[in-house]
Protein backbone atom coordinates (compact mmCIF):
# COMPACT_ATOMS: atom_id res chain seq x y z
CA UNK A 1 0.00 0.00 0.00
CA UNK A 2 2.66 2.68 -1.43
CA UNK A 3 -0.81 5.46 -1.57
CA UNK A 4 0.73 9.04 -1.47
CA UNK A 5 -3.23 9.84 -0.34
CA UNK A 6 -3.01 7.45 2.81
CA UNK A 7 -0.24 10.35 3.81
CA UNK A 8 -3.77 12.65 4.47
CA UNK A 9 -5.90 9.65 5.33
CA UNK A 10 -8.01 10.36 1.73
CA UNK A 11 -9.70 7.35 0.64
CA UNK A 12 -12.01 7.13 -2.20
CA UNK A 13 -15.22 8.72 -0.53
CA UNK A 14 -13.56 11.91 0.75
CA UNK A 15 -12.09 12.33 -2.94
CA UNK A 16 -15.20 11.55 -4.55
CA UNK A 17 -17.11 14.58 -2.30
CA UNK A 18 -14.01 16.90 -3.62
CA UNK A 19 -14.37 16.36 -7.23
CA UNK A 20 -18.12 17.29 -6.68
CA UNK A 21 -17.21 20.41 -4.50
CA UNK A 22 -14.96 21.36 -7.34
CA UNK A 23 -17.37 20.96 -9.86
CA UNK A 24 -19.95 22.63 -8.16
CA UNK A 25 -17.61 25.71 -7.64
CA UNK A 26 -15.93 26.11 -10.72
CA UNK A 27 -17.92 24.02 -13.24
CA UNK A 28 -17.80 21.74 -15.44
CA UNK A 29 -16.29 24.59 -18.40
CA UNK A 30 -13.74 26.20 -16.41
CA UNK A 31 -12.24 23.10 -15.23
CA UNK A 32 -9.89 22.27 -18.33
CA UNK A 33 -9.00 25.88 -17.81
CA UNK A 34 -7.88 25.26 -14.95
CA UNK A 35 -5.78 22.42 -15.81
CA UNK A 36 -4.17 24.40 -18.48
CA UNK A 37 -3.09 26.26 -15.90
CA UNK A 38 -1.99 24.24 -13.45
CA UNK A 39 0.09 22.05 -16.45
CA UNK A 40 2.02 25.61 -17.41
CA UNK A 41 2.92 26.52 -13.72
CA UNK A 42 4.24 22.68 -13.76
CA UNK A 43 6.19 22.83 -16.61
CA UNK A 44 7.62 26.19 -15.76
CA UNK A 45 8.92 25.21 -11.93
CA UNK A 46 10.01 22.15 -13.91
CA UNK A 47 12.27 24.41 -16.43
CA UNK A 48 13.48 26.66 -13.93
CA UNK A 49 14.37 23.63 -11.25
CA UNK A 50 16.53 22.33 -14.69
CA UNK A 51 18.41 25.58 -15.06
CA UNK A 52 19.11 26.29 -11.62
CA UNK A 53 20.82 22.38 -11.91
CA UNK A 54 22.76 23.30 -15.24
CA UNK A 55 23.58 26.82 -13.84
CA UNK A 56 25.28 24.79 -10.60
CA UNK A 57 26.64 21.95 -12.88
CA UNK A 58 28.32 24.44 -15.50
CA UNK A 59 31.74 24.40 -15.21
CA UNK A 60 33.57 27.52 -13.44
CA UNK A 61 35.39 29.51 -15.95
CA UNK A 62 38.91 31.15 -14.27
CA UNK A 63 39.29 35.75 -15.19
CA UNK A 64 41.08 36.26 -18.03
CA UNK A 65 44.49 38.10 -16.78
CA UNK A 66 44.88 41.11 -19.40
CA UNK A 67 48.41 41.71 -20.13
CA UNK A 68 48.97 44.90 -17.57
CA UNK A 69 48.43 43.27 -15.30
CA UNK A 70 51.61 41.77 -14.06
CA UNK A 71 51.72 40.06 -10.87
CA UNK A 72 55.62 40.34 -8.65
Amino acid sequence: MNNPLLIFGLGTPEIIVIVVVILLLFGGRKIPELMRGLGKGVRSFKEGMNEVESEINKPVEKPKQSDGDTQK
